[in-house]
């Protein structure tokens, strides 16, 4: 695959100066792992996305997840070379901003880059520094990879670069994840060909597989979106029906975490919270009837969320605050004629 232009893009690792290279001692696999491993191998061999190397500085193994379908995904352990490369601080868009943008458009497209880090090229005096080995041999990327250590931070400077024209006016995008919205359909298709244009100028490929097109409701960075506003993603807030009361600090944390995934769509959620926070806080408590009445309450909440909408310009704003001896909430609302 061609790939971007170096000119537009390309990752740079940019080690620290005199950080010794590591080179990690070699795992083994065996069964259905070494046999993923051997065929992510010869994909990526088949796609040029990796060459042969000998004598590498820097040398990593690979490491076997297993995918929510089953099947074996092979990575790299890149931690060593993460240790050795400054942080990158391009800044990324704020999330929040960028699905309150999006309240209020009728139609929308989710598009999908077909390997999209892979469409970014490795600088070439860094290649080398990629090596990982295998059972078959030692290799190095020659295209960005996963894993990678400011990769992010490459991707959205790459998608801010392309889309410069189109950010903000008809297209949304993080990282890789890239949403084309439009009020309604015949624009849609403008907005379509314009973007479609813009992939093609810079050689960006897609996949039509994993992409939607043309659709009034869809799911864009953990949130439902369409012309009726913002919802909760309804996974997430069923990963919260399906638990069982914490019995563990770890559960708690859990639970903390997918709280706030969802706290925007839960009225008054610090005061709802607060039997787990005392918990985490540390001391001697431990669960007890109030966090279990809090539980439950959170659960039965979550059964019916609320929308949020984008506001009409010119109507009045009201802000209400809701104070207890233990926290503070407010939320903006626009109120309509019964």
């Amino acid at each position: 695959m061609p790939g971007i232009d170096r000119a537009i893009a390309e990752h740079r690792l940019s080690l620290k100066p005199g950080v010794p290279p590591i080179r990690q001692k070699k795992r083994t696999f065996g069964g259905e792992k070494q046999h993923a491993i051997q065929e992510e191998v010869e994909k990526l061999l088949a796609a040029g996305f990796i060459r042969e190397i000998t004598y590498p500085s820097w040398l990593a193994n690979v490491v076997v997840v297993k995918k929510n379908s089953g099947k074996w995904r092979m990575c790299v352990d890149f931690t060593d070379l993460n240790k050795a490369c400054p942080k990158d601080f391009y800044p990324l868009p704020k999330i929040d901003r960028l699905v309150d943008s999006l309240a209020g458009y009728s139609v929308m497209s989710f598009v999908d880059a077909f390997s999209g880090y892979h469409q970014i090229r490795m600088a070439k005096d860094d290649e080398e520094h990629t090596s990982f080995i295998t059972d078959q041999e030692t290799f190095c990327y020659k295209v960005m990879p996963f894993g990678l250590k400011n990769a992010g931070a490459t991707y959205q400077r790459m998608i801010d670069t392309v889309f410069k024209n189109q950010r903000g006016r008809n297209i949304e995008a993080y990282v890789d994840d890239v949403l084309i919205k439009s009020v309604c359909a015949k624009q849609h298709l403008e907005d379509l060909r314009e973007t479609l244009d813009t992939c093609r100028t810079y050689n960006i490929k897609l996949n039509p597989l994993k992409s939607i097109f043309g659709s009034s409701y869809g799911k864009f960075l953990g949130h439902m979106v369409s012309a009726r506003g913002i919802e909760a993603n309804p996974e997430k807030i069923q990963a919260i029906q399906d638990m069982k009361p914490p019995q563990t600090i770890q559960d708690i944390q859990k639970l903390n975490g997918r709280v706030t995934a969802l706290s925007r769509f839960i009225s008054k959620s610090s005061e709802r919270c607060i039997p787990f926070f005392k918990i985490l806080r540390g001391g001697n408590q431990a669960w007890n009837e109030d966090c279990t009445k809090a539980f439950q309450s959170l659960k039965e909440y979550l059964l019916s969320p609320p929308l949020l909408s984008a506001p009409v310009q010119d109507e009045d704003l009201f802000l209400y605050l809701s104070t207890t001896d233990n926290s503070v909430s407010a939320v903006i609302v626009q109120e309509e004629a019964a």
